[in-house]
């Protein structure tokens, strides 16, 4: 990983995407900070788009389609796209499964549940899972004390034991059935939302994350980005970030964004 104050300036101006994970890259201890969001602002006034793609449930999905200054966002590392038409007032949700499939899951998805609750009692279900369609996410260290990684990799096994995908975040592990993940839709929305494949345009596009779950968006895209605290999980990471900012969170963001806009001003 090479520091990203390095980025050649020629690169620059080719960018056109931001792509962003958003919790402990656009955050910092839980929060968005100021700067975070006003350099997503800023991408934008310089006509670039800023698309997150994270791990969060459909309701936070809706409200930052609406609300941040973004262009539509990939959810549940990939369950489904948002985009919202400014224009036309409205919103196109877009879900790689049916909502009987989604259904059929969830009760898959509870028995689940129920097993890794019962063999790790310090973890629970994360705070946001009432708003979720497609995964259970649960908790090792958003709103509880942090449980060791050993276990946390062990909650990943009580996932794909059973048939399903885990994966790593920053605050979560993720599980949900169906062969999708944040890459795969990021690509379907790129394509159906602005009519271009990814793999003509990765030079075009850079990507910023933080955890494991970003892994095959670092390996796919050359400008990827991880904030500092990408450090912590260096030599778990099947893929890394060709960059790394200086800062952590949401000042690592705003850091990228203030030397990607600096010639561009």
């Amino acid at each position: 990983m090479k520091p990203f104050a390095q980025f050649p300036d020629d690169w620059k101006k080719n960018v056109r995407y931001v792509l962003t994970d958003i919790d402990d890259t656009l955050t910092n201890n839980g929060r968005l900070p100021a700067v975070a969001y006003h350099a997503m602002e800023r991408l934008q006034d310089a006509g670039i788009s800023v698309i997150p793609i994270t791990g969060r449930p459909a309701g936070w999905c809706d409200h930052i389609a609406r609300m941040w200054p973004v262009n539509g966002l990939v959810g549940e590392n990939g369950a489904f796209y948002f985009y919202y038409d400014d224009k036309r007032k409205k919103m196109l949700r877009r879900y790689w499964k049916p909502e009987t499939e989604r259904m059929e899951d969830r009760r898959k998805l509870d028995e689940i549940k129920h097993n890794i609750l019962g063999k790790f009692p310090n973890c629970r279900v994360a705070s946001d899972q009432n708003y979720r369609e497609a995964d259970l996410a649960i908790d090792y260290c958003e709103d509880v004390p942090p449980i060791p990684m050993e276990e946390v990799e062990e909650i990943v096994r009580c996932f794909t034991q059973e048939g399903a995908v885990a994966k790593i975040s920053s605050i979560h592990v993720n599980g949900w059935f169906g062969n999708y993940d944040k890459l795969a839709m990021t690509r379907i929305f790129i394509e159906e939302v602005y009519g271009e494949k990814t793999e003509n345009i990765k030079e075009h596009i850079v990507f910023t994350g933080d955890s494991p779950n970003d892994a095959p968006m670092f390996n796919y895209f050359p400008h990827s980005v991880g904030m500092a605290n990408i450090l912590r999980f260096k030599n778990t990471l099947t893929h890394q970030p060709a960059w790394v900012t200086i800062n952590e969170g949401g000042y690592g963001f705003a850091e990228m964004v203030e030397i990607l806009l600096a010639d561009l001003n």
